[in-house]
């Protein structure tokens, strides 16, 4: 895999007339992984969504080497298809633009659901789609917004796994997550430090 970086500087949110934080700032190289961490509302998922470039920061800018992919609550699977179709959508897009997309493949126990419409999976069952569909990505950079919320204590440390995984190749992982995680060398940068 190609080395990857992924860097923020100086940067602020604001949403509507509050500044959620500023002065935020780090590095991550691969093989690297960072938890965000705060209480809710103060910033977390803006912070993912300006990472992964869909959200312009107030001030400061972010600069990265290597594709970034995000998963949050919107697991980016048409509803009305079945999962395999959605996640075949994605695998067609990812192969055309990623070089080597899927190599950090990893078993969510979708298989049997396959032909189930994304809209009838439960929470923890979406989730593990949105997880296969990043891990598929071919993505350098995973943007994981809350990735164990709605997972069960199997599938919870199966996601940390493809999470070890995708770094021990190589690759970044930046984590919003409430939920204690057992990764190995985990920086954690807390938001509270950052308030206005």
């Amino acid at each position: 895999m190609q080395p990857c970086r992924l860097a923020a500087y100086d940067l602020a949110c604001r949403r509507g007339d509050r500044l959620l934080f500023k002065g935020l700032a780090f590095e991550l190289h691969g093989g690297e992984a960072l938890q965000l961490s705060g209480p809710n509302g103060i910033g977390k998922s803006s912070l993912m969504r300006i990472l992964a470039g869909l959200l312009r920061p107030f001030t400061g800018h972010v600069e990265h080497d290597g594709i970034r992919a995000l998963a949050d609550e919107r697991p980016a699977l048409d509803a009305h298809q079945p999962l395999g179709e959605a996640l075949a959508f994605w695998r067609q897009i990812d192969a055309s633009t990623v070089s080597g997309a899927g190599e950090a493949r990893a078993d969510f126990g979708l298989e049997d659901l396959l032909d189930v419409p994304v809209r009838y999976l439960s929470t923890g069952q979406r989730k593990r789609a949105a997880l296969a569909r990043l891990a598929a990505s071919g993505a350098r950079i995973w943007l994981l917004d809350e990735p164990l919320n709605g997972l069960d204590t199997h599938w919870g440390a199966s996601t940390q796994a493809a999470i070890e995984a995708h770094r021990a190749l190589g690759g970044i992982a930046v984590i919003a997550s409430h939920q204690p995680l057992q990764l190995r060398k985990l920086r954690t940068l807390s938001l509270l430090e950052h308030m206005p």
